[in-house]
């Protein structure tokens, strides 16, 4: 006991000084303010990459490339590799597996009994991309802009016209939904909800933009980054992904039970 007590010490008073050492060097020369570095963290319009060699398009563009295709790589080494050697007495892979599809194949039989075959598998792939795509930025792969700068690769909700087309898709599909159970009642139903896109898109933004933003800030005034933008940038991205991944999901799971209810005929009396 004594001794994890003393190793515990040891590694709070080396953090304490390599703190001290980071505030104490001085800056760096920055090329550009913090003004800068907000700004172009939010609209990208300085950092942009060329893609192909051609037109100029934000890193998040870059980032949601990447993750989908490692995405689909990934589903495909399952579908063949793994999932054909699925057995009765499951191992750590097939339970974690069959625990992810589960949770989300329960969320969308409670939020929607009579029609949920197709939203467990949106809510699947929805919450799966969201997740992976915010832990993506923890990887700091690298890729160098049009001006020849290097720069990390963001998580690609983080741009908000990838948060608007998730948002936007979301509501597509609540719409499918309500259209397949009621037909035209369906879409009133669904159109009553105008705002809903918007405020599913801009909640993921806005959520997965403040944590990039928390992490440049303790990046930019700390200059060497030792040990708190890490704890900080794994911190932030990890609440981010786990809640922003069952927020959405969640969401839509509600939403798509309400449309898609089948609307009762009211007898008439004789």
């Amino acid at each position: 006991m004594k001794q994890h007590k003393k190793g515990l010490v040891i590694w709070l008073a080396l953090v304490v000084l390599l703190l001290a050492a980071a505030l104490l060097v001085g800056s760096q020369g920055r090329a550009e303010s913090v003004q800068q570095a907000m700004r172009d963290a939010v609209l990208h319009d300085e950092n942009r990459i060329a893609l192909f060699g051609g037109k100029t398009v934000s890193p998040g563009l870059v980032s949601a490339f990447t993750v989908t295709g490692f995405l689909l790589a990934g589903a495909a080494c399952l579908r063949i590799f793994v999932i054909p050697k699925f057995r009765l007495s499951p191992g750590r892979l097939q339970m974690l597996l069959e625990e992810a599809v589960g949770l989300f194949d329960r969320m969308a039989k409670e939020s929607s009994p009579h029609r949920n075959s197709f939203l467990g598998a949106y809510l699947f792939a929805a919450g799966a991309y969201i997740f992976t795509g915010t832990l993506f930025e923890l990887l700091g792969l690298q890729a160098v802009t049009a001006a020849g700068h290097p720069i990390t690769l963001p998580a690609p909700l983080s741009d908000v016209n990838a948060a608007i087309a998730m948002g936007v898709l979301s509501y597509l599909v609540i719409l499918s939904g309500g259209i397949a159970a009621n037909g035209i009642k369906g879409v009133g139903k669904t159109l009553k909800e105008f705002s809903l896109p918007i405020s599913m898109s801009f909640r993921l933004f806005g959520a997965l933009l403040s944590g990039l933003l928390v992490t440049e800030l303790v990046y930019y005034y700390v200059n060497l980054s030792f040990v708190l933008p890490v704890v900080v940038g794994v911190m932030f991205t990890l609440l981010h992904a786990l809640i922003q991944s069952y927020v959405l999901t969640m969401l839509v799971a509600l939403y798509y039970g309400e449309v898609s209810e089948k609307a009762e005929k009211v007898k008439k009396a004789p």
